[in-house]
């Protein structure tokens, strides 16, 4: 049995994929997950084969969360699955540990053909994700500025930029009030922001935060 957790904010986007999932007697859909927060915890504790994963999820977005995953569930495989096709998005999704990518204007059957593929411990990638990847084998592919952060930095910049302060940041995550400054600047420095408005923009251009 392929155990799956689909994790977007979308209880409409949950449920055709659910939907999906339980037309196939030999899927199983092991748990759901409204936010990234959410979707890392039920992962640890269900460890599920595949995790269907919205790049933009509130709390812990999709890079940063499969980047957690990657380290904290190295056996669960990650399908990014999403409206976003830049190559932003797409580079730092792959960067992080994604084993596939599709697009939510793919028909049906991509993701089904997707869930297959991962369940069979092979990547599979729709059309725009495909022709990054050829791009990238003919030319240097330029680095995104994601890929600086590391997993920490990206959770406090995302919470920052969704408007929680310093103290609210470090009860979410669990950690002291200076650990979060030190995080927050770090952010702050590798975003080229120098204030919080400037620090949402560039979460909102990254995707890191819906506008």
């Amino acid at each position: 049995m392929l155990r799956i957790l689909i994790a977007d904010d979308h209880e409409i986007v949950r449920k055709g994929v659910r939907e999906v999932i339980q037309a196939h007697p030999s899927w199983q859909v092991c748990g759901e997950a409204s936010d990234g927060q959410q979707a890392l915890d039920l992962a640890i504790k269900e460890k599920p084969d595949i995790i269907v994963l919205d790049v933009a999820l509130p709390q812990l977005n999709g890079v940063a969360l499969t980047r957690r995953l990657h380290r904290e569930c190295p056996n669960t495989r990650v399908l990014l699955f999403t409206m976003h096709d830049d190559d932003e998005t797409i580079s730092t999704g792959l960067a992080a540990g994604a084993r596939g990518f599709v697009l939510k204007s793919d028909s049906e059957s991509h993701l089904e053909a997707a869930i297959s593929a991962l369940g069979a411990n092979r990547p599979y990638f729709s059309s725009p994700v495909s022709e990054l990847l050829l791009d990238a084998a003919l030319n240097d592919r330029k680095r995104s500025r994601l890929e600086g952060f590391t997993a920490r930095e990206l959770e406090v910049a995302q919470l920052i930029a969704e408007g929680n302060n310093n103290k609210q940041v470090a009860r979410l995550l669990k950690i002291s009030n200076k650990t979060v400054e030190s995080h927050r600047a770090a952010a702050m420095r590798k975003a080229g922001a120098r204030t919080a408005a400037e620090l949402v923009r560039f979460a909102i251009k990254h995707n890191l935060i819906q506008p």
